[in-house]
């Protein structure tokens, strides 16, 4: 049984190679997509207007309310209703995206919050404006406070991704499915997804803790 695994396992290499390259792909451009929006978000609910609090706030808590499997169906066949193709790769990133940044808004919003107020009054005393106070002062600050959660939210992704399958993007569990389906391993090849599965979020945790020794305070 282990030689015909292996003999299996050789045949689609390429296809399971081809499968993690798509799931790897996703997942950064959704993080990446996510974490960007949710860093203007978390600025929006913590020094945004009344108007624009209320907003973003609805924005977060219907996103948040969402399951990602209705997020993933509502770009991608929502978006074809209204005469817009993204496609299902680029439903599945948007909707990832959208997702992402609603988790990273709040993480962004409470380490903002956590921050003590006279540091922004000092800031502004010297003369600063609020983009040079949030990337010389607060920003600093509440990365090192963002990064554990980042990274849990970041590891979401990478396992959200294989509800893409759903809407035909060739990501890894699909492309395990396939191969299941012409030779019946089952448990040897979802066993091998779920191997490469931990090691990109084992990847993703590593460089959290990277970017948080890199970002430390001296002690």
């Amino acid at each position: 049984m282990s030689h015909t695994f292996l003999e299996q396992l050789w045949i689609a290499r390429y296809v399971i190679m081809n499968g993690l390259a798509m799931t790897v792909s996703i997942s950064l451009l959704a993080i990446l997509a996510g974490s960007v929006l949710g860093v203007f978000v978390g600025l929006a609910l913590v020094y945004g207007g009344a108007v624009l609090r209320l907003t973003v706030r609805a924005y977060t808590d219907v996103i948040r309310g969402t399951p990602v499997l209705v997020l993933v169906l509502a770009s991608y066949y929502v978006s074809s209703a209204a005469g817009v193709d993204l496609g299902p790769f680029s439903a599945g990133v948007l909707a990832l995206a959208i997702f992402c940044s609603s988790h990273v808004g709040e993480i962004v919003r409470g380490a903002l919050q956590a921050i003590p107020k006279g540091q922004t009054e000092a800031a502004k005393a010297i003369g600063l404006t609020f983009i040079q106070t949030f990337t010389s002062v607060l920003w600093p600050q509440a990365m090192r406070q963002c990064l554990p959660s980042w990274v849990n939210t970041a590891a979401e992704m990478v396992k959200a991704s294989t509800l893409l399958s759903v809407i035909g993007v060739a990501e890894l569990l699909l492309r395990t499915q396939e191969i299941i389906s012409r030779n019946f391993m089952s448990l040897q090849f979802y066993f091998l997804a779920g191997a490469l599965y931990f090691i990109v979020n084992y990847g993703i945790e590593q460089f959290g803790k990277y970017v948080e020794r890199k970002t430390a305070l001296p002690s």
